[in-house]
């Protein structure tokens, strides 16, 4: 791709994976599209996932506009402790404080009180500059890092589900909002301390991963669609063994016998690679479907062969 000088410019909107830092995503993305004139509307942490948008050549003049939009987050609150860094990979301040019944009871009352407009003091481990340097640099290089308060405005915290010590949280926000401050102040109005243990951007603005694919591997969607295309094949492959039962003299051609039979020596083989790449709950589903979707055909290619010796 090194050959394209002038790259239609665009808008990309990508889920990114927990793992990368949103500059590895912007890198790759230069690399493909040939030009380094690629820049991103709101980093996202490497433990963190979700909607990252991307302004590739002309379009990254949309990018300020849409940096400031409102966002929304789903996150996991652990509560018991809160950290250094105040998610999961920093290390506890303190030991575990017990989280009682009467503690849990006490949540949705307590996520409430953080909606409306607010000061908040950002996690120190974030992308705030202090004297011309990010906060978690400082953090990272062993620096004692004081951040201001902001004004931000938190529209909804809605508690989805708990599990033991950990809170689902979805979480309606304005730009500059930090969760694990959230997590952080909300586990110390509990008493017990709290940082994320997860988080996922799911909305900036107008641009949302589409509702359905949110926390789902793209991975487990391409195997359930090939599922469902396994299904729909034998339905109709049936639908084609019943037909004698019904008075109908089967029908078929050569044609379609040689189809079945490229297909039954094709899907196997590549339904198991696929299954071992993969290795997803949806794999030997893939794999099962796949092999029955074949003994039907080979049952349906049998009849196909009858037709044609009569």
């Amino acid at each position: 791709m090194g050959g394209v000088t002038d790259p239609r410019p665009g808008v990309l909107l990508l889920d990114k994976p927990v793992g990368p830092t949103s500059h590895d995503l912007v890198q790759r993305v230069r690399r493909l599209a040939g030009t380094r004139r690629v820049g991103h509307a709101g980093t996202l942490d490497p433990a963190a996932s979700g909607l990252l948008v991307l302004g590739v050549g002309a379009a990254t003049r949309l990018l300020p506009y849409v940096v400031g939009l409102d966002k929304t987050y789903l996150a996991t609150m652990r509560l018991g402790f809160a950290t250094t860094t105040d998610d999961a990979e920093g290390q506890p301040l303190g030991p575990p404080a017990a989280v009682t019944e009467e503690v849990l009871a006490r949540v949705p009352a307590t996520l409430a009180t953080f909606t409306g407009e607010q000061d908040q003091v950002p996690s120190s481990v974030s992308a705030v500059h202090v004297n011309g340097r990010r906060a978690h640099e400082l953090v990272r290089a062993g620096e004692s890092v004081e951040l201001t308060a902001r004004r931000v405005r938190i529209d909804r915290v809605d508690l989805l589900a708990q599990h033991g010590t950990d809170l689902e949280i979805a979480v309606d926000c304005s730009s500059g909002t930090y969760i694990r401050a959230l997590a952080r102040d909300a586990g110390a109005a509990l008493g017990v301390g709290g940082h994320v243990a997860a988080l996922r951007r799911t909305r900036i603005g107008p641009l949302a991963i589409v509702l359905g694919l949110a926390g789902r591997k793209p991975s487990d969607l391409s195997l359930a669609g090939a599922a469902l295309t396994e299904l729909l094949l034998i339905a109709q492959l049936v639908i084609a063994l019943v037909a004698p039962a019904a008075g109908n003299r089967p029908t078929g051609n050569l044609v379609e016998f040689y189809a079945y039979l490229l297909s039954a020596l094709v899907i196997p083989p590549a339904a198991i690679v696929w299954a071992l790449i993969e290795r997803t709950r949806w794999a030997t589903v893939v794999v099962g479907i796949a092999c029955l979707a074949v003994a039907v055909m080979i049952v349906r290619m049998q009849i196909i062969w009858a037709v044609q010796q009569a």
